[in-house]
């Protein structure tokens, strides 16, 4: 599943949110730009509270968009690309598909190389958290209204009807539910203790992952392998990279009490 749906005709909540002219404005598009402006400015406000605005947040900034960008669209290629036959179905993913999962992988990946490249030293994670965290809640929203990456079947009494008229998870408002529960989480946590830096988004990938592998189970998803879905498989591998170090420490640990009883 991307961001394309069934071609059922009135498909979705409100997937048109207004016209300006003639011209509709799709409710995708307006709350995912909705969600890169208020990250942003979460991004730039949090770096001014910490004396942090310079020409590196600056970079930094906007080689993780960039790498986001790349990774939203890449990885929906690279899972679909057994639906890609043509030069005009691929032309429609370029201009439709995205995923969250992708631009999140994509951004840290493009804010590392950017920091690599300019030899750039600080980390800036702390400060890419809440802003990742109120980007998607807020994108999220555009997915419900559109009627993309909507869950399975359902008599739970707030299921919704997207237009097949089959009740079903608005798995789309519970990813937007947590991710702005972790946006309050880490602004009061960001508070109350200090942390190390890039701790926060740490935290915030290990969350998000659980809670995408999770949700995956009632998701209109594509199977893998494994029972499991891509995305599944793809936060599996995700935890278990962000997992390393503290298997590291952990491992150190344990070698050195073993070394003291000796």
């Amino acid at each position: 599943m991307n961001h394309q749906h069934p071609l059922i005709d009135n498909w979705g909540v409100e997937p048109v949110l207004f016209h300006l002219g003639t011209i509709p404005v799709s409710s995708y598009s307006f709350f995912v730009s909705l969600g890169i402006i208020a990250g942003a400015l979460v991004y730039y406000f949090e770096a001014r509270k910490q004396r942090q605005v310079n020409e590196h947040s600056f970079l930094i900034a906007v080689g993780a968009l960039a790498g986001a960008a790349l990774g939203a669209k890449m990885l929906e290629i690279l899972i679909n690309v057994d639906n890609i036959d043509s030069l005009n179905s691929l032309a429609a993913f370029l201009l439709s598909g995205r995923t969250i999962i992708g631009g999140l992988i994509g951004g840290t990946l493009g804010a590392m190389l950017t920091k690599k490249i300019l030899h750039i030293q600080t980390k800036k994670g702390n400060l890419f958290a809440p802003a990742v965290a109120l980007g998607v809640a807020i994108g999220r929203i555009g997915c419900f209204l559109n009627g993309c990456c909507y869950g399975q079947p359902t008599k739970l009494p707030w299921a919704i009807n997207f237009g097949d008229g089959i009740m079903r998870h608005p798995t789309q408002l519970y990813e937007s539910l947590f991710m702005l529960a972790m946006f309050i989480v880490l602004k009061t946590y960001y508070k109350q203790k200090p942390v190390k830096p890039g701790y926060l988004f740490k935290v915030l990938m290990i969350w998000y992952f659980i809670f995408r592998f999770l949700v995956e189970f009632i998701r209109v998803e594509r199977i893998a392998f494994w029972h499991l879905t891509y995305f599944q498989i793809i936060a599996t591998f995700v935890l278990l990279y962000l997992a390393l170090d503290d298997i590291k420490l952990l491992t150190i640990k344990l070698i050195e009490n073993g070394r003291k009883f000796r």
